[in-house]
Formats: structure tokens, sequence, C-alpha cells
């Protein structure tokens, strides 16, 4: 089972997931642009921001505590560069000395949460200017729009991209844009104005879109989706699907 959790932090959302009793194999996560510090059984799992559908068996067998964080938030925290993690799992004993990991884990056996929400509070920037950015691509703003913005040429901006998302801001676009297209059809909508209302040319675009972030087709995501007759007994994470 999956829940979210507030985690009083703009910008990071906590999380929490136990074996389901079903059968399955694991899940496909979609990509998000986030970045996720996983607690489980034997450690501490950085996952880095994703291009495409990425595979994970974590969640099949074992109770996970994380933290999610929006584009752009992550990379302070970890102290690499979202480059160095793009479609990436690794753990986080790669990133951080080897004490700072044991004091992390030691304060995590009693309390998780706790832990991880102290970790992070002071150590991101809510309001950090790239973070800002990938809310704006998220609500729908296009990329040269947000460029002019803020006043950058577009080699700083992709850049900057690169360092704080992992890669370009196009890149960023399309993947928040499917985001947007996957909960507008989730909700109910009508896949033909999905299509024209998330900016795609047409339902064909959307399809292609869909097809080679996900690997799957659109209708497959929302029959997957939790809200659906097929799942309603399973809850899986907004970033992903289940495996039949």
């Amino acid at each position: 089972m999956y829940r979210e959790l507030p985690s009083g932090i703009l910008g990071v959302t906590l999380w929490r997931s136990g074996p389901s009793g079903a059968r399955v194999g694991g899940t496909h996560v979609l990509p998000d642009g986030c970045m996720d510090l996983i607690r489980h059984a034997d450690g501490f799992l950085v996952a880095g921001p994703d291009t495409t559908s990425q595979f994970s068996d974590l969640v099949a067998d074992r109770p996970l505590t994380a933290v999610r964080f929006e584009p752009g938030l992550g990379p302070r925290f970890f102290g690499v560069d979202a480059s160095e993690l793009t479609d990436r799992r690794v753990p986080l004993d790669d990133l951080w000395p080897s004490r700072r990991v044991r004091l992390l884990t030691v304060r995590a056996e009693d309390d998780p949460v706790a832990a991880l929400v102290d970790a992070v509070r002071g150590a991101v920037d809510e309001h950090d200017p790239m973070a800002d950015l990938a809310r704006a691509l998220a609500a729908g703003a296009a990329v040269t729009e947000v460029a002019a913005t803020l006043g950058w040429s577009d080699r700083t901006l992709r850049r900057r991209s690169a360092r704080a998302y992992g890669y370009g801001p196009k890149t960023l676009s399309r993947v928040l844009r499917f985001r947007r297209a996957v909960a507008r059809a989730r909700a109910g909508d009508d896949f033909a104005r999905v299509a024209a209302d998330c900016g795609y040319s047409d339902q064909a675009h959307l399809a292609r879109e869909v097809r080679a972030l996900s690997g799957v087709t659109l209708g497959e995501l929302v029959r997957s989706h939790p809200g659906s007759a097929a799942n309603r007994s399973r809850l899986w994470p907004s970033g992903s699907i289940a495996l039949a």
C-alpha cells in the first residue's frame, strides 16, 4: 500500500509503501523529473531523474519510507549535479561520507519519517530559481517564455538545467507535459481533448509521446490507475504503474 504524507517543506513529498499482499513482481516508475531518497531494509537508495519508464522491484516485498524532491531541489541536498544521476539508482553511500550516512541510519531506526524530514529541512532552497522554473514548466509555460523571463541565454539555461534536472529544459518540459496529460486522462478526460489542451499537435502525437516515455499506451496507464475498476484493491505511487 502506498500513501503520501505532508512534509511541511515546499516541493518535498514524504511517501511510504509496504507489501500489498498481492503477487506483484514490481512496478514501472514513470518519469516525472523528480529525485527520491528511499529508505529500505538494507539502507538508503537515491533515485535520479528519469527520461523513460524505469522498472523497480523495491515496492514488491519490503516497507519503504522516502522523500521525493520536485525538479530542481534534489541536487543541493545530495551534493551532486542531477546529470550524474539521470536514469540511475545508486546507494546513498556512493554520494555521502560514510559517517553522514551512519548518522541518518541511526536516526531513522526509531522514526524514519522524522529522520528524513529533519535531514531535508534547511538543506534545500524551496524557492531556488531552477525549482521555480520547473514549476512554471509544469504549469504549461513554454521554455522560450521562461528563458526570456529569466534573461538567460539558451546556453546558460541548458547548462543550469543539466545540473538541476539531469537534462535540458526541453526534455523536462516534455516529461512534465506527459505528466499533465496522464493526470488529465486518468481524471476521465477524452484523449483528443487531453492532446489539444496539453499542447500536442494531435491525438496521434500524444500517443507516440506516451509510448516513448512510458513504454505502454495511454489507455493502459489509465487502466492501471488506482481509481480504475481493475485496480481498486491496490494503490501505487503516482509515478508508477502496476505490472500484470
